[in-house]
């Protein structure tokens, strides 16, 4: 029999990917005493299971409904195992599918709650929303007939994402407007922005990497193209910033990886069993052309941003800029369950870097170590623990780390280790393992899309 998997790194927001297909073929196996033993054993607690189920049917104050026992069942199963591994209904299945192809039908606009309404924090280029001039911190108060208040903002994203060519309405307050802004939209086809840029100091492509997605890879190309034409010969170098970036899908962290390097191995996976190791390699081909990269990271960036940033490191590709990043080290399978049964989330395997070092429960340590200069006020909220807080999560090899600071500044001028890059690439600041040349080698709500 053939299933279909899917193969992706994740922190708690992301999912679904790479799709793999593996063939299981049926056999027959000559058990041994010990392995009857097993099996019976098995068995045993699958009757347990099964005792258990048949009185709480038939005992329990209020009626049970069977197929949420039989979730609540699983949802534990897989939470024992390891943070990462869980049972994803159908609806949190989909949620998770169109959230990593970064593509779906929608209005084109950012918005985060606030004060129990929705905000407005951008609307995205010559999307439905943009059009029709939509701005920043609008706030949203109805969603066609429906007030927003008493919504949570998933409930807000979900009424406003829906199937191209259909319509919504839309109230808005907006500052300065004495009555409420009322606004017809035509969903279309979103891309959400997972990369953008700018020019820093005249001469420096920076480049944030907010998640990576079915469209990072492409959008970083288009990024490193429009920098290099616009800032052209004098080009000091790139800033790569995967700052409180949560992962995502591997095979975007390894083509993003891709496009620094020349040649060697990016990252390796390694599951259970030996025959199972598989092995990433760059192909030749680096977008920058040599330039030297600084990449910051914090304690927010986890998964596939460790791929990235521990590939770089290794190969002296890129200095690493910043705090200890998160630690989360292990490769997740998405496995569909069959239509309407939503799909598993399991942890398969660890990831190492081209060294061979596992960052699970560690984190990469970066070259030069810059601490932001936090607000007293987020002084208690602007640390991560990290993945070796986590409850049940799998142990490292060696001593484990906890903590690190992932607060960045609002404001750039604020920014200490987004200066420290800028610094390096202009020679201002000379260290062991600062780039000197070409060659070198070197805390609001979450927005969400619809």
């Amino acid at each position: 029999m053939m299933r279909k998997t899917s193969i992706i790194l994740l922190s708690a927001a992301t999912g679904a990917a790479l799709t793999l297909f593996v063939t299981q073929p049926r056999s027959v196996l000559l058990m041994g005493s010990s392995a009857r033993a097993a099996t019976s054993d098995t068995y045993r607690q699958l009757n347990l299971f099964g005792d258990v189920f048949e009185r709480v049917r038939s005992d329990y104050v209020e009626k049970p409904d069977d197929g949420k026992l039989v979730e609540s069942a699983i949802s534990g199963m897989l939470a024992g195992l390891d943070p990462h591994s869980s049972y994803m209904d159908a609806k949190s299945f989909r949620d998770m599918q169109v959230q990593t192809r970064g593509e779906f039908g929608g209005l084109g606009i950012e918005v985060t709650m606030e004060d129990g309404l929705i905000k407005v924090v951008s609307p995205i280029d010559d999307t439905p929303a943009s059009k029709a001039g939509i701005m920043a911190n609008d706030i949203i108060t109805n969603l066609d007939d429906e007030a927003v208040q008493g919504l949570t903002l998933n409930q807000a994203v979900e009424k406003m994402r829906g199937p191209v060519n259909t319509k919504i309405r839309l109230k808005i307050i907006r500052k300065g407007q004495d009555n409420p802004i009322e606004v017809t939209l035509m969903r279309d086809n979103i891309r959400v922005r997972s990369v953008r840029s700018r020019i820093e100091r005249e001469d420096i492509a920076y480049i944030r990497i907010t998640t990576f997605n079915e469209q990072t890879t492409e959008g970083l190309k288009r990024e490193i193209g429009n920098l290099s034409n616009q800032i052209g010969d004098k080009l000091k170098g790139y800033i790569i910033d995967l700052r409180n970036n949560p992962g995502g899908l591997l095979e975007e962290a390894v083509t993003v990886s891709d496009a620094f390097l020349e040649r060697g191995e990016i990252v390796s996976t390694r599951g259970r069993n030996a025959e199972e190791t598989q092995r990433r390699a760059a192909h030749s081909g680096d977008l920058t052309k040599g330039k030297p990269i600084i990449v910051l990271v914090n304690g927010g960036s986890a998964s596939a941003s460790e791929i990235v940033a521990g590939a770089l490191q290794d190969h002296k590709r890129a200095t690493l800029v910043g705090t200890r990043s998160f630690g989360k080290g292990s490769v997740q399978t998405i496995i569909p369950l069959g239509s309407g049964n939503g799909a598993l989330r399991l942890t398969t395997a660890r990831y190492f870097t081209p060294s061979g070092k596992s960052i699970q429960a560690k984190g990469i340590v970066p070259d030069i170590e810059v601490l932001q200069d936090v607000p007293d006020e987020l002084k208690s909220r602007t640390d991560t623990k990290g993945e070796a807080s986590l409850r049940g999560h799998l142990k490292s090899e060696g001593d484990e780390k906890t903590g690190s600071q992932s607060y960045v500044p609002p404001d750039a001028k604020d920014d200490k280790a987004l200066k420290t890059a800028a610094d390096l690439l202009h020679g201002i600041k000379a260290t062991a393992t600062a780039p000197t040349g070409d060659k070198a080698a070197i805390d609001k709500p979450a927005a969400k899309a619809n």
